[in-house]
């Protein structure tokens, strides 16, 4: 069923099996010609409005309309805002809640030649200030349930208008408006998680690049039903995969009806293709039964965060054996760059999914901190060599820059640093392994925060996890990790630490183990600086809390607490569960022989690294004393260790 002339990319022959499978029955995709890309989005929608009228556009439990019917919506839009507002490209902001009206306003924008920036209407004011005053937009598009909450952003060059007012009285028919392809059509704003929101640039003709790549590598088609989940505030990319080729979209706002009727809503509307980041796909499986499938459902499109092999046991239980998993990375600054189709006889090995090989018109480079390719094999920062990359980032030209780098072969192509981290397997495929912000030090060695969080998830369950780096009062950073978890009772610290070093080295275990009922969330996607610090109060351990009986015993929780960070330890309590390793150790160690001025060997007080067994070998050899010179240069070595030399000195078992 395949076209040679669209199949352009250099895939393995498993992948393009697999590839040759991701059609609708019906035999009706048609190519996304290249030739299409260089016109103005309005102009693809016009060609498709004439070819489908009364087809389905936009499908939800509550609303149908056709093609013809959503076009004179978006129409009436675009003549109201061009009545109101000069005829200049001028960004308009779009604040509305998901759903059809979302859609309408969206296509309106556009058509009436405005560059559109949307808004998630869960935004606080200050953001939405910011973002008005740094694009310049001259007016507010919202719907009436916003509109209250937006009129007070209006100034005396500044316009709200509601989409209500456009409903009637005003021409159904296609603005004039001549839009050139390289004109800006969105101005996407990151979520500012990390930092100031920056507002990406992208014109038409990049808007219709990545539609083409995405309809062309899933064969959407008129017969597909496309679920729209995602906000506009992520961009309209999910829109326009669906318009410009006469699919239906099927709308569901999943952040006000969250998973309780998620299921229920694919099932009725006979989704097709199925797209969401990989963590809300997480969630959503967390809810299912386990005879809860999805025979509609051909493509399962995930992304936007690392996929573990965990949900690719929930995709291969739930969905049907006709059903393809597309994974992909992709950027708002440079669309779709890598894409891996997976089937129900794909074996995945390791804890990260690959995100697999390059898509048409993109060529992935592995860079390290001075600019150079890194060795075959090694971890670098993704980055991306393409004509096809966003234009500029907006008032912003040192970053752009930065980011946005001349191809020394010269040419149209330039390189975006997307800021994420990965390694090429040898068999050319890409593996994400997130952020570059997110790789840290612990006890010297480099930790991806993703890979901890990957390792967590595999645990039964853990519906979701993140992991956060805090510092003990010493200034020595250690691992927080945040669980969502169901159903009770939560599992022991020792229970999780002892699964992660089936996994991970011990450097990367977290010290601590913190439950939460939600993850914070900005834009749909994790805010990391708002999880909160680990209290110090007791953990949840394999051991019930003993007091300390005598002076040494007391000495001891005295300064295991201060080591550890943490306010209660009993007697039994392993030093290991409690999040101790073995700098730690060492450490604790140096604070008892300058305490007692004890002679014994090192190792013989973590052979059982408990306050009741220490405190019992103290006892014993109280009265064998160091000389004050020798202590202090015993003290000195040990404060001065590295973790592999701490490893060796205490030379024990480091198993909870």
């Amino acid at each position: 069923m395949s076209s040679p002339s669209e199949i352009t990319v250099n895939l393995p022959p498993e992948q393009r099996a697999i590839r040759a499978q991701c059609y609708h029955p019906s035999g009706t995709f048609a190519p996304f010609a290249k030739e299409e890309v260089d016109q103005a989005i309005p102009d693809r929608f016009d060609k498709i409005i004439r070819t489908y009228p009364a087809r389905l556009a936009i499908k939800t439990k509550d609303l149908c309309l056709t093609y013809l019917e959503l076009n004179q919506a978006a129409n009436r839009v675009a003549q109201g805002i061009l009545r109101t507002l000069n005829g200049s490209s001028d960004p308009v902001l779009f604040v509305a809640d998901h759903g059809t009206d979302s859609i309408i306003g969206c296509l309106g924008i556009l058509k009436a030649g405005k560059i559109l920036i949307a808004i998630d209407p869960a935004c606080p004011a200050k953001r939405i200030r910011f973002i008005r005053d740094e694009s310049q937009a001259t007016a507010i598009l919202t719907d009436d349930r916003n509109f209250l909450s937006v009129a007070n952003l209006m100034t005396p060059k500044f316009r709200a208008l509601n989409l209500k007012y456009f409903e009637e009285d005003l021409p159904r028919e296609n603005p004039n408006c001549h839009i050139s392809p390289q004109a800006p059509a969105e101005i996407r704003y990151s979520s500012g998680s990390t930092g100031q929101p920056k507002g990406i640039i992208r014109t038409h003709q990049r808007l219709l690049h990545s539609a083409m790549l995405t309809i062309n590598s899933g064969h959407i088609c008129p017969d597909d039903r496309l679920l729209a989940i995602r906000r506009l505030s992520f961009g309209c990319n999910d829109i326009l995969k669906g318009l410009l080729v006469g699919a239906t979209l099927c709308p569901f706002d999943i952040t006000k009806s969250g998973f309780s009727d998620f299921a229920d809503f694919i099932e009725q509307q006979e989704v097709t293709y199925y797209t969401s980041s990989s963590s809300t796909f997480r969630h959503f499986m967390a809810e299912l039964t386990d005879r809860q499938t999805f025979p509609s459902v051909r493509v399962l499109q995930l992304g936007d965060d690392p996929l573990s092999s965990r949900e690719i046991k929930s995709y291969k239980r739930h969905f049907s054996d006709h059903c393809i998993l597309m994974y992909r990375l992709s950027c708002g600054e440079a669309g779709n760059l890598c894409q891996y189709f997976i089937d129900k006889n794909t074996e995945i090995s390791s804890t990260f999914v690959p995100v697999g090989y390059p898509v048409e018109g993109k060529e992935i480079l592995l860079l390290d901190e001075s600019g150079r390719t890194v060795e075959p094999g090694a971890t670098g920062e993704i980055s991306v060599k393409s004509e096809h990359l966003s234009s500029e980032y907006l008032r912003k030209p040192e970053l752009t820059r930065a980011k946005f780098l001349p191809d020394p072969a010269g040419g149209n192509n330039r390189i975006y640093l997307t800021g994420d981290l990965g390694k090429m397997l040898p068999d050319g495929r890409l593996l994400h392994l997130g952020r570059k912000d997110l790789e840290v030090k612990i006890r010297g060695c480099k930790v991806a925060l993703p890979e901890i969080e990957a390792a967590l998830r595999e645990f039964a369950g853990v519906v979701d996890a993140a992991v956060k780096v805090w510092g003990h009062e010493s200034g020595e950073p250690f691992l927080v990790a945040y669980l969502l978890y169901r159903p009770e009772p939560r599992p022991k610290t020792g229970e999780l630490q002892a699964f992660l070093k089936t996994i991970l080295p011990d450097y990367m275990i977290p010290s601590r183990f913190v439950f939460l009922h939600s993850l914070p969330l900005v834009n749909g996607k994790l805010d990391r600086s708002s999880l909160p610090p680990p209290d110090k109060t007791r953990l949840n351990l394999t051991t019930s809390y003993m007091a300390p009986r005598t002076t040494v015993e007391k000495d001891l929780v005295e300064i295991w607490a201060k080591v550890l960070s943490i306010d209660e330890v009993g007697i039994d309590d392993n030093f290991f569960e409690l999040g101790g390793h073995s700098l730690a150790a060492t450490r604790v160690v140096s604070r008892v022989i300058k305490k007692y001025e004890l002679d014994l060997p090192l190792q013989s007080l973590f052979q059982s690294p408990t306050i009741a067994k220490m405190a019992a070998k103290i006892s014993l050899h109280q009265g064998t004393t160091l000389a004050s010179e020798e202590l202090d240069r015993i003290v000195t070595e040990l404060e001065s260790l590295s973790d592999e030399e701490a490893k060796r000195l205490i030379a024990v078992d480091l198993e909870p």
